[in-house]
């Protein structure tokens, strides 16, 4: 394949477009030890459609987005050798070894890659002084004027983890690995906060889905940046762009949001994408108790309800009201942790993606496996938030989804935390695939149409389903790409002997984030692209 430089020459005539051979798609592991929601807050509409923002939280400025220490190099081991820096047939074998095709995916590296950290100041959702760290990518080397330089700076938003190690700076694991190859292997200089709570933050929790909080940590995050790029040799090119996947495609749009909103004289985005995120908070969580519940929701749901709590949004007086008592006693502090979706299973601390009672009503055909006897949450608590949803639903409306007034405390946090109330004003790019099982592309739907109805221009607006090829436009080849890749996984399972149900679960289980991640990906470096020579 060839590679998609992130800034070509502007006289430079465009590549045709041709699908990955068959044979080189062999499909990257998971991304994220769960991929789920993403990032959250902001204000609710108002009942006559006016477009409602938060102001950025006033705390500590003195000392917001401040370094604590220097920023220090993360090396990353190659055949039991300390490595400083990547360079790209380095890079590109790297990749290859760690997951056999993903060059393929990702293009072959243009450029070296060194990695660095740098712990800052920032917030938690009390508005507490607290620490967080960034990852920052710096490429050079390369050819003259695409690695070197003034720069692109990407900000990225990672992805739902339970493990409080997660960190970005460690390419050892998918995503920063990933990420890395897209885009600081092609001349971008990349920032990746960790998000407070993870990655040797002080702060003793994780604001999951608070928008407020997680867009001051990614301006704080990117404020620290700025601070270190002298020292890291890194030099910011006057573009700046944002995306990030799953919870941090939420999170990505929310600082968009938070920049255009309230730090406008102090950032100046070139153009955002959000890569399956829940951008419509209010709509999912009524679809999940409604009777829909998404992969991952036993996890991602107590992690967003735990985040309002601390955020004094008073969800719940005791979490006794909420959940089974076999789960409600330490599942406040349960995330982020050092246990893995499955050991926690094991431990008894979570059931196995079991939301609901057996006999709970409603149940949307399909979701069987969300009821069951071993579940997570209260049937009483369910039939409150139900009763609520009945007595004053949202989503009338793609002018107005919000118009409405809930008085359920959760379903209120989650009015709070829809993105479904201003404007971008940068190109936007919304990408996801329409078999979705943990973030359903009904998130990316109604975000496009709400921004549409609200009279974004049709041409700085984009939605891209992966999973179509009915109707091939811009992103073509990299439609196409994820459907030979779906079939190969597909393929594959039934070599091994699996059967056809058996081969079709394995591609639901991979959809979201070894499936649906790189192409996406993908399509925003090829986004970002043409959105520099606009």
């Amino acid at each position: 394949m060839r590679p998609v430089h992130p800034f070509p020459p502007s006289h430079a005539a465009r590549p045709a477009r041709r699908p990955l051979p068959l044979g080189s798609l062999l499909l990257l592991s998971p991304l994220l030890v769960l991929s789920a929601c993403g990032g959250g807050g902001g204000g609710g509409g108002s009942g006559d459609g006016v477009v409602v923002v938060p102001t950025p939280p006033v705390v500590p400025p003195s000392l917001r987005g401040k370094l604590i220490g220097t920023a220090s190099v993360v090396p990353v081991s190659i055949n039991g050798a300390s490595v400083n820096t990547l360079e790209p047939a380095v890079f590109k074998q790297f990749l290859d070894d760690q997951q056999r095709g993903s060059s393929n995916i990702t293009g072959t590296p243009s450029c070296a890659v060194t990695t660095y950290t740098v712990k800052y100041h920032t917030v938690g959702s009390a508005g507490e002084d607290t620490e967080a760290s960034t990852a920052i990518m710096v490429p050079s080397g390369g050819t003259a004027g695409q690695c070197g330089g003034a720069r692109p700076v990407l900000l990225y938003a990672h992805g739902t983890s339970v493990l409080k190690a997660n960190d970005m700076s460690k390419l050892s694991a998918t995503e920063p690995r990933l990420v890395a190859a897209m885009f600081a292997a092609q001349g971008y200089i990349v920032v990746a906060p960790n998000y407070a709570g993870y990655a040797g933050s002080t702060l003793g929790y994780h604001a999951y889905l608070d928008a407020l909080q997680q867009s001051s940590d990614m301006v704080d995050g990117l404020r620290a940046a700025r601070l270190s790029f002298a020292a890291v040799g890194a030099k910011d090119g006057g573009r700046l762009l944002l995306t990030g996947y799953s919870q941090g495609g939420y999170v990505a749009l929310a600082t968009q949001r938070a920049m255009q909103s309230g730090y406008a004289g102090e950032f100046n985005v070139t153009a955002a994408a959000g890569l399956s995120g829940p951008y419509a908070l209010s709509l999912f969580g009524d679809s999940i108790f409604g009777g829909a519940p998404s992969s991952g929701a036993a996890a991602f749901l107590p992690m967003l309800i735990n985040a309002g709590q601390r955020a004094n949004a008073g969800l719940y007086s005791s979490s006794a009201e909420v959940y089974e008592a076999k789960y409600a006693s330490g599942i406040d502090s349960l995330f982020p942790g050092a246990l893995g979706i499955g050991d926690l299973v094991a431990a008894g601390k979570l059931p196995n993606d079991v939301l609901f009672a057996q006999d709970s009503l409603p149940q949307a055909a399909g979701y069987a496996a969300s009821f069951g006897a071993d579940h997570l949450f209260k049937t009483s608590y369910r039939d409150g938030y139900l009763a609520d949803l009945r007595a004053t639903p949202c989503n009338a409306s793609n002018a107005n989804p919000l118009g409405c007034a809930p008085a359920h405390p959760l379903r209120k946090w989650l009015l709070k935390n829809d993105l479904r109330n201003y404007l971008p004003a940068v190109p936007l790019l919304l990408c996801g695939g329409d078999q979705d099982p943990v973030v359903p592309y009904k998130n990316a739907e109604a975000a496009y149409a709400y921004f549409a109805a609200q009279g974004k221009p049709a041409g700085t607006l984009s939605l891209l389903n992966v999973d179509a090829t009915a109707s091939l436009g811009d992103y073509a080849d990299t439609q196409l790409a994820f459907g030979a890749a779906k079939g190969v996984l597909r393929l594959s399972a039934l070599l091994e002997g699996k059967s056809a149900s058996q081969a079709d679960q394995a591609v639901r289980d991979s959809y979201h984030a070894g499936l649906v991640a790189p192409f996406c990906l993908r399509a925003t470096r090829d986004f970002f692209g043409r959105a520099a020579n606009r």
